[in-house]
């Protein structure tokens, strides 16, 4: 059983207090490595250019208000454009879109050097061209967690190229270190 915080521990503010018993990183991303998630690319426009990334941490928050939350790591090249950008497109993934997933996950690439994949918004935010579906949002809160930080936004703007029963690729999933492909071969109950 986890002791709880002492009452003046309680009395911190949140973001200070530390509690006692934390499992080590090592646990948490073993912890995590079971538990599977959908994919998906993020990209915003800043002086700099465009930028884009992998995330698996996209969530759905609330429906009304169209509401999903997302995280991006310090350390992320992406990080700095994403952090003061007033809007962000998120692509939602299939297994169609593999090889974007790959472009956003790989280091120290152009994402944008094929300039025939996207093509920007009129609102200016980089959009890429095929995939199963994305949403332009509006970024309403930003909160540091850790090495991290967790952006809220809502959502003004969809696309949908194809519904997940029209996939022909099924969801892409993002589980033990490894791309997965769902579908009806997978589907248990």
């Amino acid at each position: 059983m986890t002791a709880l915080p002492s009452a003046s521990a309680t009395d911190q503010h949140p973001a200070t207090r530390s509690i006692c018993g934390a499992i080590s990183p090592l646990e948490f991303r073993t912890l995590f490595r079971g538990h599977p998630s959908g994919v998906a690319v993020i990209t915003a426009t800043g002086p700099g250019g465009p930028v884009a990334f992998t995330a698996s941490s996209v969530s759905s928050v609330s429906a009304d208000p169209p509401l999903l939350v997302f995280s991006l790591s310090s350390i992320s090249s992406s990080t700095p454009t994403i952090l003061a950008a007033d809007s962000v497109v998120v692509h939602l993934l299939d297994a169609d879109d593999i090889d974007l997933a790959r472009l956003g996950a790989t280091s120290g690439v152009d994402r944008f050097a094929d300039s025939e994949s996207w093509a920007p918004l009129p609102t200016g935010e980089p959009v890429f061209r095929g995939v199963r579906a994305w949403v332009r949002c509006a970024v309403v809160s930003r909160m540091d967690a850790g090495g991290s930080t967790v952006i809220a936004a809502h959502a003004v703007q969809a696309h949908i190229a194809r519904e997940e029963s029209d996939a022909g690729g099924g969801a892409l999933v993002y589980h033990n270190r490894g791309w997965h492909r769902l579908g009806d071969h997978s589907r248990v109950g």
